[in-house]
C-alpha cells in the first residue's frame, strides 16, 4: 500500500466480491449468488481516484460470467468517469476473459483506458486445474484481438511462477 499509494497508484476491484468461476489460485468468493453491477460504483471510484490525486488507476474485477457482457460496461463505465474526473490519469484496465465475448472487448478497447491487461496466470498444461471455465489460446487471442484493433494501446499479461510448471 505505500509503495502504490505513495506513487499515487491504486487498484480498484469492481464488480462485486463473488466471482463465478473457481480459479484454483485465488481467494475470492466463489458462488452463483452475486449482485447485479452497482450503478453508483464507477461515479464512487472516480470521486476516489481524485480526493487521493492519482495518477495512475487500476480496475480489475472478479470473472462475472453471469452477465451477457461478463461486466464490460462496468469497466467501460468505471474508465469513463476516472476520465473525466481525472484527464490526465492513467487508466489500466485489467479484465477477464469474458467468455472471449469480442464484443465486450471492443468496448473496452473503445473507453479511453491506456492500457488493458489479461493474465495468462499459468502455463497451457495447467489451464484445466488451475482456471476453470477459462481456455488458455482463448486469453491469447484476446490479447492478440486488442492489438489488432488497437494497436495503439497498450497490452500486458502475467503469470504467477510456481504453480507446478517445469523448466
Amino acid at each position: 500500500l505505500n509503495e502504490c499509494f505513495s506513487g499515487k497508484k491504486a487498484t480498484f476491484m469492481i464488480l462485486g466480491n463473488v466471482c463465478t468461476r473457481a480459479c484454483a489460485f485465488c481467494s475470492t468468493g466463489k458462488g452463483d449468488e452475486v449482485n447485479p453491477p452497482d450503478t453508483g460504483e464507477p461515479q464512487r471510484i472516480a470521486d476516489c481516484a481524485k480526493l487521493l490525486s492519482l495518477r495512475y488507476v487500476i480496475a480489475t474485477s472478479v470473472a462475472r460470467d453471469d452477465l451477457d457482457d461478463g461486466g464490460a460496461r462496468q469497466f467501460v463505465k468505471v474508465a469513463e468517469f476516472v476520465k473525466r474526473s481525472l484527464p490526465d490519469a492513467v487508466i489500466e484496465l485489467l479484465i477477464p476473459d469474458f467468455a472471449g465475448n469480442k464484443d465486450s472487448i471492443r468496448a473496452v478497447t473503445s473507453c479511453g483506458a491506456d492500457i488493458i491487461g489479461h493474465n495468462i496466470e499459468t502455463v497451457k498444461r495447467l489451464y484445466p486445474i488451475v482456471r476453470s471455465n477459462a481456455d488458455y489460446l482463448r486469453s491469447l487471442n484476446i490479447l492478440k484481438f486488442i492489438k489488432e484493433i488497437r494497436p495503439e494501446i497498450l497490452t500486458k499479461s502475467s503469470i504467477i511462477a510456481g504453480l507446478g510448471e517445469t523448466e
